[in-house]
């Protein structure tokens, strides 16, 4: 008898794993890509204050795009504000965004430097149970 109860604690548990990493990569993407008082020229401020890098390192990450939605916004994109986009998700409405590109190639964090340009797109995003997990890229939208 103890068996099937010692796989269904094994079950929730591994539930609970997979939610809690969902939960960590939507907080990461959050504090990557959304900010909806970003303007062109605060990336190197943003970019230093959000300690975002290249992953795993203290590289200066070459572009970062922020999104200038709230939060509930962008997350309707995974349901019905959303449309496939290959393994990724694309938004039906375009999106003021602010691309931040780096301006001096070897540096290291918290010493990188930005150039911002701001666009309105359409975005490409990775879902995962519903919610934003990864920015992909910003998507030109040409009307027909």
């Amino acid at each position: 008898m103890r068996t099937p109860v010692a796989w269904l604690l094994l079950l929730f548990a591994t539930v609970l794993c997979v939610n809690a990493d969902v939960s960590d990569r939507y907080r990461k993407f959050i504090n990557q890509h959304v900010n909806g008082q970003m303007s062109t020229t605060r990336c190197d401020s943003e970019i230093r204050n959000r300690r975002i890098s290249q992953t795993n390192s203290n590289e200066c990450k070459e572009t970062n795009t922020f999104i200038l939605a709230n939060t509930n916004t962008i997350k309707s994109i995974c349901g019905q504000a959303g449309e496939p986009y290959g393994e990724m998700t694309k938004s039906l409405q375009p999106f003021h965004i602010v691309v931040c590109t780096l301006r001096n190639q070897q540096a290291r964090h918290p010493n990188c430097q930005y150039r911002g340009q701001s666009r309105t797109r359409s975005i490409a995003i990775r879902c995962e149970e519903g919610l934003p997990v990864h920015f992909d890229r910003d998507i030109i939208h040409f009307e027909n």
